[in-house]
Parts: structure tokens; sequence; C-alpha cells
């Protein structure tokens, strides 16, 4: 099975169980991140879920392995560019104002190859803006010592935690971390929210 046929068996799973991850509070953080009058990169944009909501005064790439996904993408005004973000981008150097991986670096093998891959495509002062699961929340934890995968999601190849994610943007300036989603969140940010959002900004030179 492809990579392409992999994520397309996955996505529709999930969604069919009604267990397709959305955290709705990170939305608000990824809008007044990238604002408008921007060219925007959303790596792993699936059907355009997240994309919508800052597609309004922008002009937005969508990348995704997932065809069938990209064509629900496409059909929100999204520009459809079907490629595997472990590869080089098919894009040229400095070619976006901002570039969003939303639930994208727990995905994958080598999470530093794209953010490098980001910064070349982003133009100077560019905008990063992602964000992943909080992966070592009590609830994590929890599964851990009761003999579980502390991810319920086979797809996920790494865990995150804020240490892990300021050092993978090393090569960035004005880096900040939100702790957002979750019921009891409220309590322990850092414990129990459910997703680590990250912004940055390209150095200008």
């Amino acid at each position: 099975m492809s990579l392409q046929e992999r994520y397309e068996e996955h996505h529709r799973e999930r969604r069919d169980e009604g267990d397709f991850v959305f955290v709705p509070e990170r939305i608000p953080l990824f809008v007044d991140t990238i604002g408008r009058g921007k060219r925007v990169l959303d790596l792993g944009c699936r059907s355009g879920a997240l994309t919508r909501h800052f597609l309004e005064g922008n002009s937005v790439v969508g990348l995704d392995v997932d065809a069938a996904a990209l064509e629900k993408a496409a059909a929100l005004g999204i520009e459809p560019v079907q490629a595997n973000v472990e590869e080089p981008l098919p894009f040229e150097e400095s070619s976006f104002d901002a570039v969003v991986a939303g639930e994208l670096f727990e995905h994958l093998q080598f999470p530093d190859a794209l953010v490098a891959e980001i910064r070349r495509v982003l133009r100077h002062r560019g905008l990063l803006v992602g964000s992943v699961p909080n992966a070592f929340r009590v609830q994590s934890r929890l599964r851990f010592l009761r003999g579980q995968p502390p991810e319920d999601d086979p797809t996920h190849l790494r865990m995150f935690s804020p240490h892990a994610i300021r050092d993978l943007l090393d090569a960035f300036e004005d880096a900040r971390i939100d702790f957002v989603g979750g019921r009891y969140a409220r309590l322990s940010a850092r414990l129990f929210a459910r997703d680590l959002v990250f912004r940055a900004t390209k150095p200008s030179s």
C-alpha cells in the first residue's frame, strides 16, 4: 500500500469513527498569527477543515499526500498540491509569507528536515505556525502506565514536549508556545492541555 493510499484509508476511517482529531481552541491562534494579505502554504491540509478559517483575505496553497482530501480542499478555493512532506517541497525559495503545519510533525520520521524546507520556502520574517499533540499530558502518561501507547493514533511517529518543539525551531526567532484544548486545561495547561500551538519567525538574514 502506498503512502497516499495509507493516509486516504486512515483519514476515511477516523472520520467514520467520529474520531478525527480537531482542537477548535487553536483556530484563533492560527488566524491571528497569519493575518491577511499573505501567500500561505498549509502543509498536510487534508480537506481544508482548518485551512478554511484563514482562507479569506489570503492566497492559500494546500499540500497533502491524500488526493481525495485535496479534492475537497480545492472546492473551498485552496490551491491543491499533491506531494509528500517527507520529500523536498516543490516550491522555490522565499515563496511564502506564512507556512502552516497543523498536527503534522508528529507524523514524520524526520521533522527537522521539513523544518529546514519550511525555512527555505519562507520569505524573510515569514511566519511558521503549527500544532502538535501535547504528548506528555496526564492522559498520555496514564495510558503508558497501563501498558498502552501514549498516543492511540498509529500514524504518530513522534511525541513532542515544549522543549522538543523549541529545539526544532532553533533556527527561527520569537518562538512562542501555547497550551490549548482539553477539559481540565484550566487546572494546569501544561499537564492537561490537548495541544501545543507554536509560532515562530524566520530571521531577516
